[in-house]
């Protein structure tokens, strides 16, 4: 053994690692960030707590599922109007106001459990209400990133964005479960109007980020002219029609209840819920070679595809451990093509648009698992939860693989060398 491999090693794990440059280059970028891990943290929690408290008041699976219908619509029409308003007004000042709104949601959730009798109508005023404040305030979340991290840095700051989300979503429910059983729902909710005063104070510090001078105001003239600059840009039309295909045909997170069952494993239902958010954790930690690739619109077809695949393995395999390992190679995958997804949208989209296309961008990544799991249901119903998996993963990577022959400039994409890529860099170059 020669005596230069410990530090030949060093510097290969270090490429795996994440990329901290927004971290350090961006003060924006880390209260953001700190208040994110927070936030999502605390609503992580009641997402858990609000499900057991009705199906504590009603015993009805039906009551219970009825909160991603009251959800839906709110997200949709308020994630559009959120955008436009996000491209009209100071970013900050939505964010701070519509988290303001959020974090007193969850004092009127905690005012309801503390009565003698808790009422089931306000939890779902709540969740309805919850739903339109987060379709108004992803789009300027997301399109505030671009303002405060470098060009060439906006893959890291994917990377790390998704990262606390998915610490979150692990963590989180974790935390509520155990809170739940020995200390009650108040508590839960209690956890969470704390991190809504901490995220406050963090987001408080966030420098101005007003609308430019001929802004748009929103209307729905301003919401069509995002959705037709989006249609124009194919490479754009392909990463949001990539992700719905996957996420309506091969998301079924519904059935993993009836999935347990058919292995005979009832005890490992837990896991598979936490096993595509760990998969995705794991390649989030191991992100540092993301910021070296130029190819982004191949590396989401790609992963689309493995997605598929692997959650059609994991409708085949018998084994419990397999069904889970595939399912944690899905996770890192939807991680891998939602990682340059956002790349393309932050490197090409200018700056005035933002806020309309990511209201769009937030319809992509929610409305299709909403209907995934519709198709998931349904399919399982009508066959079994194992042929729902695979039949779904397979008709997945089919149809992305369609979707990339039918927009071959999603495919031939390249940082490097696209129109919109190289003007948003000349653009900020010149400007700095």
């Amino acid at each position: 053994m020669t005596g230069d491999h410990p530090g030949a090693r060093g510097p290969r794990l270090r490429a795996l690692l994440p990329d901290l440059a927004p971290w350090r280059s961006s003060r924006d970028f880390r209260l953001m960030w700190c208040a994110g891990v927070v936030t999502i943290f605390g609503s992580c929690v009641t997402a858990v707590a609000l499900p057991v408290q009705i199906k504590e008041l009603t015993g009805s699976a039906l009551a219970v599922g009825a909160i991603g219908a009251v959800q839906l619509v709110p997200l949709i029409v308020f994630g559009l109007y959120g955008g436009a308003l996000a491209d009209a007004v100071d970013r900050r000042k939505l964010i701070l106001y519509s988290e303001a709104a959020l974090g007193l949601l969850s004092v009127f959730l905690l005012v309801n459990t503390l009565l003698p009798h808790p009422a089931v109508w306000p939890l779902y005023v709540v969740a309805a209400l919850d739903s339109a404040l987060s379709g108004l305030q992803r789009p300027a979340l997301d399109s505030i990133v671009p303002r405060i991290v470098p060009h060439e840095q906006l893959t890291a700051a994917a990377a790390l964005n998704a990262m606390r989300w998915q610490a979150g979503a692990v963590a989180g429910p974790a935390l509520a479960g155990v809170l739940i059983v020995y200390a009650g729902l108040g508590w839960a909710y209690g956890l969470d109007i704390a991190s809504f005063v901490v995220s406050l104070a963090l987001c408080a510090g966030l420098r101005p980020s007003p609308a430019g001078h001929d802004a748009d105001r929103p209307s729905l003239r301003s919401i069509v002219d995002g959705a037709r600059y989006a249609w124009s840009r194919k490479e754009l039309l392909g990463t949001y029609a990539v992700d719905l295909a996957a996420m309506f045909l091969a998301m079924p997170l519904a059935i993993f209840p009836f999935l347990a069952d058919d292995l005979h494993a009832r005890w490992s239902l837990g896991l598979m819920y936490a096993a595509v958010p760990f998969g995705s954790l794991v390649v989030s930690l191991t992100s540092g070679w993301s910021s070296r690739v130029h190819r982004h619109g191949r590396m989401v077809v790609y992963a689309a595809v493995v997605w598929g695949l692997a959650m059609a393995a994991a409708g085949r395999v018998g084994n419990v451990w397999l069904v889970l390992l595939f399912l944690a190679v899905a996770g890192g995958c939807d991680q891998v093509s939602g990682l340059f997804r956002v790349t393309i949208w932050n490197q090409t989209i200018p700056d005035e648009l933002r806020g309309r296309l990511a209201g769009i961008e937030l319809l992509s990544f929610t409305v299709g698992p909403q209907l995934g799991q519709v198709r998931s249901g349904g399919m399982a119903g009508w066959t079994s939860a194992r042929t729902s998996v695979w039949s779904g993963g397979l008709m997945c990577a089919a149809a992305v693989g369609l979707l990339a022959a039918a927009l071959p400039k999603l495919m031939s994409y390249d940082a490097r060398t696209n129109e919109h890529a190289v003007r948003m860099r000349v653009g900020l170059s010149g400007g700095s």
